[in-house]
Formats: C-alpha cells, sequence, structure tokens
C-alpha cells in the first residue's frame, strides 16, 4: 500500500477536482474543449464554461443519491457528455466505469455486475442495450440518457432535463489524492477482463509525466480521434490537457479521410494514435492539402513498416514519436527522446518516473540483445495501477515488489532503445486493443454444436492481427462458419468477431493434451 510520504513527494495532495478548478479559476475564458459532432458540427468550451457544466452535472448525480465510493458506469460515444460525467463523479468522489459502447449486452454484463455501478450514462440509441444489461445487474437501477430524450420513467432519465437547472458551483469534500477515480477494464489472458484500478493520484503523475514526455504547452491542442473509453484518450490527451493548461478537439469518432482537415480546422497541434487508425489514413488518396497543417508531433504505439515511416514524413511532413504504455503503467515507461536521435521502430528509451528491465522465466535479467519480458518498476496507486479490482490473483501475478509484470516480450539494442518482439500473454492485438483469445473462445465454446474452440491472432497489414477461429464439433452436431460468426455478432463485438472459422476434426495438441496455437497458425498460413 502507498504510503503518504510517498503520495505527498510525487503528487502532493492535488487531485483532478482541485487541478480543473484552478485551471477554471486562472485561465477561465481559455478554451478547453472543442467537438465535432456527427454532422460535423462544432461546440466549444471554455475552462470555465466546462467547469460549471461540470458542477451542474455533480449537483444532479449527487440528487440521485451518488455518493463517494460509488460505481457509475459511462456508456457513450465520443461526447461532451461523456468528459462532463467522468469530471463530476471525480467531485463526489464516485468511480468512474467507462465501457465500449459498441458491446452487445452480453459482452457487458460482467463489467457493469462485476464493479457493482449503481447508475450508466448513455445515449438514446443505446438504452435498449443498457436495459437489457440492467435486468441482469442488481444493483444498476438508473439510467440518464444524452440527447434528445424524455424521460421513461423515474429510473430512465434525461441527462440534460436533470443537470440544466443545477448550481454552477460544487464543493468536492474530502477527495484525496490516494482514492480510486476509475476502474478501466482490459483484456486479460482468461476469458473475464480484468479492472484497472486508477486513482486520483494515477491521474495526476501521469498526466505530469506524460506531458513533459511530449513538451506539452498551454498554445497546444490536441487532435483527439480515438474512443474515450480508452486509457489512451483519457491518459495522453485529456489529463495532459489539463495539466499544462492546453485543450483538445474531441472527434465523435474518427476518420481517415478528413484526418488533416480536422487539424487544420481546429488548429490541432499534437495528436495521439495507434498504427491502425494510421494506415487508413495512409491507404487515403493522395491530396495537394495533405501537408497544410501545423501539427508538431503525433506520438503512437505500435510498429508501422519502414515504408510506411517514410511515406508518413514525405507524404505529411508529421513527426512522429512512438512511445510504450499500457493502462495498468498510466504513464509511458518507454519513449523515444523528444529532443535527440528517435528510433520509431523502437519503443524507445526508460522515461521520467520509471525503471525498466528486462527479465527472463525466473526474474533474472537477460543480456543486451536477448529477448525476455518486460518489466516496470513504480508504485501502485501513484505511478502504476494500485490493484485490479476484486482480482488479488491477477494483481499478485502482475505486481511482484513494487514492479509490474507486463507481459510483453521486449529486447534492447546496444544503444539502450528497447524494441518490441511479441507478448508472452494468448492476447490479439487488432485496431490497436488487446483481446483476449480466451474471452473470444469461451463465447464459442457455448454454442451447442462445439466440443472446443481455439482463437489465435494472424499478422495482418491494416488492423495489426487478424482473428482466426479453429472449432471442434460434438458427436452428430453440425453447424457453418456463417452460422457460428452470427452467433458470435449477438455475444461480442464487432472487432472481436473472428474473420474466419475454420472446423477441423481435432487440434494439434501437446501430449498433455494442451492446444498448440502455434501449428494452427502454421496450418492456417499455408492454407
Amino acid at each position: 500500500m502507498v504510503s503518504d510520504l510517498e503520495l505527498q513527494s510525487i503528487v502532493g495532495n492535488k487531485t483532478i477536482p482541485k487541478l480543473l478548478d484552478h485551471r477554471a479559476e486562472s485561465n477561465p475564458d481559455r478554451t478547453f474543449l472543442i467537438f465535432e459532432d456527427t454532422n460535423k458540427q462544432s461546440s466549444t468550451w471554455s475552462y470555465k464554461d466546462f467547469n460549471e457544466k461540470v458542477n451542474q452535472v455533480a449537483n444532479a448525480l449527487s440528487k440521485l443519491n451518488v455518493t463517494k465510493g460509488d460505481k457509475v458506469n459511462i456508456h457513450l460515444n465520443n461526447s461532451p457528455e461523456f468528459l462532463f460525467g467522468w469530471f463530476a463523479l471525480s467531485k463526489i468522489g464516485a468511480i468512474m466505469v467507462p465501457t465500449n459502447p459498441v458491446s452487445p449486452p452480453d459482452e457487458l454484463i460482467y463489467p457493469i455486475s462485476h464493479s457493482e455501478a449503481v447508475l450508466t450514462i448513455t445515449q438514446t440509441d443505446l438504452v435498449k442495450t443498457i436495459k437489457s444489461v440492467r435486468s441482469k445487474c442488481k444493483l444498476l437501477k438508473t439510467i440518464l440518457v444524452t440527447g434528445d430524450f424524455k424521460s421513461e420513467d423515474e429510473d430512465t432519465l434525461s441527462f440534460e432535463q436533470i443537470t440544466k437547472t443545477e448550481p454552477k458551483t460544487y464543493n468536492s469534500y474530502h477527495i484525496t489524492s490516494a482514492d480510486e477515480a476509475a476502474i478501466l477494464f482490459t483484456s486479460g489472458t482468461t476469458s473475464l477482463p480484468k479492472g484497472v484500478i486508477v486513482t486520483h493520484a494515477n491521474y495526476i503523475f501521469l498526466g505530469e509525466q506524460i506531458s513533459k514526455n511530449v513538451g506539452l504547452n498551454s498554445d497546444d491542442r490536441w487532435h483527439l480521434h480515438l474512443q474515450m473509453f480508452h486509457g489512451n484518450a483519457q491518459y495522453y490527451s485529456t489529463m495532459t490537457a489539463l495539466t499544462a493548461g492546453a485543450s483538445i478537439a474531441l472527434m465523435s469518432k474518427f476518420s481517415a479521410s478528413r484526418f488533416v482537415e480536422q487539424l487544420n480546422r481546429y488548429k490541432c497541434t499534437v495528436s495521439s494514435s495507434l498504427s491502425t487508425p494510421m494506415r487508413m489514413i495512409l491507404a487515403q488518396k493522395p491530396k495537394h492539402s495533405d501537408k497544410s497543417h501545423n501539427l508538431r508531433l503525433m506520438i503512437f504505439a505500435q510498429n508501422l513498416t519502414e515504408e510506411q515511416y517514410k511515406e508518413w514524413e514525405n507524404r505529411f511532413k508529421i513527426p512522429l514519436l512512438q512511445i510504450f504504455g499500457m493502462t495498468e503503467t498510466m504513464g509511458q515507461p518507454l519513449v523515444n527522446p523528444i529532443d535527440g536521435l528517435r528510433k520509431n521502430s523502437s519503443i524507445g528509451f526508460p522515461a521520467f518516473g520509471y525503471q525498466c528491465k528486462i527479465v527472463d522465466d525466473y526474474g533474472n535479467e537477460v543480456p543486451q540483445g536477448q529477448p525476455g519480458q518486460l518489466i516496470v518498476k513504480g508504485i501502485p496507486g501513484v505511478t502504476i495501477l494500485k490493484s485490479y479490482y476484486k482480482n488479488d490473483e491477477a494483481t499478485e501475478k502482475a505486481l511482484k515488489n513494487g514492479w509490474l509484470y507486463t507481459g510483453d516480450i521486449v529486447k534492447v539494442d546496444s544503444d539502450g532503445y528497447y524494441y518490441f518482439v511479441d507478448r508472452a500473454n494468448d492476447l490479439i492485438r487488432r485496431s490497436g486493443e488487446n483481446i483476449s483469445a480466451g474471452e473470444i473462445e469461451s463465447v464459442i465454446k457455448l454454442h451447442e454444436a462445439i466440443a472446443d474452440a481455439a482463437v489465435v491472432g494472424i499478422s495482418d497489414n491494416m488492423y495489426d492481427e487478424a482473428i482466426i477461429g479453429f472449432v471442434t464439433l460434438k458427436p452428430h452436431q453440425s453447424v457453418t462458419e456463417e452460422i457460428l460468426k452470427e452467433y458470435c455478432s449477438k455475444k461480442m463485438s464487432k472487432s472481436k468477431i473472428p474473420q474466419k472459422i475454420e472446423i477441423l476434426s481435432d487440434f494439434p495438441r501437446t501430449n498433455t493434451g494442451k492446444t498448440q496455437k502455434n501449428k494452427l497458425r502454421e496450418m492456417f498460413s499455408k492454407s
């Protein structure tokens, strides 16, 4: 457990509400948020305007009996209401539990039930999904709906109606740096996701650490096109902007065709992305306007090819800076230098606030150039995750003597640059997301015709990895690939549905009966 001395020495008594209040008082008229909706119309909030709306939401939630320590689900596409809800919960001392808005009901039941969420903030087109989930989550009672929505009953209310008349001031009492602020669910190697506990101290630390890594200042503006429910958008863009007194231009959704146009329109100077959106941008037809922007830096994660790096530089003239970070690491333990030689095929050097080591299966450091698991030294609840929510087994496996075992295999060159090699765990990297193979397998195995299922990732030029499923059938059962895909579409989000499902008589196995996934990959590659 983190000591008061460790907290004070790193983040002092700072909290998210204190930081937002400070910005609203010291720079009231400075722009904090610009939002582009699906109709390409934009709205703007100054720090003062934003903070006042957050206060109104906090007062409304308090009247609905949301109190310190309560968990509240935010199930929204990118929108101002996501941010209003997040920061309002931080002022109350409640805990945000964001979920993927494209998840079907079966995928949402576990994180909402496991987190013990008592209320959901969602949007009109997702109300049906949340009501279906509510019927199976005994603690979830109230649903707040954004947009043009009329209250249906005492437990399904209009977000706008209940907030617009509330006071624009709110006093955050008894909120400390050590308090929990969010639970972010991330795929594990089992069938169930893990809830990463993020404290106020975590958010404050990562805002400071990352803003220094990218040289952020108050004149900068983030182009934010990644989904807000994900740690990247919260950590790298939103919290750093708040820390530096900068601003964010939040897109309702990612648009590869309008990327440069948006940079120009909103005068963005920095952006954070992943390899898949970047490949989609490169896949657009070149335009004369590709260089007409003021972006000074794009941080990104996951390697592109050398050809793609060259094309990006020649076509867009956007300086790139590759980093390494996870939901669990909070900040960026590894980052290429903002000033100095960048090897953007690498994930950089150990950054301020972290120690990094590469170890073998026994925890011993490996020689330079030899692959091993990356482990990161940090302070739980400050510089790395506090723990996994209600999952002591996963916490004990990941956190050992202050070291976070990342599950990523890396190596280091003679100049000290780290390179990603592979994953130690059974995870598939799809469009920047870690997806548990076990989670998909557990769903497929529930089908009445299936005896066994195995899922692997195969290298994909656009989406990092394609998801390939293999199944064996129970005696006297039959099923088609199309039927299994339709079945999966009702149980999991689109990004997790296998691109192909092959039906086999049996799997290649070890002498102990374990499925040999390497041989399944080889079989698929040769087919």
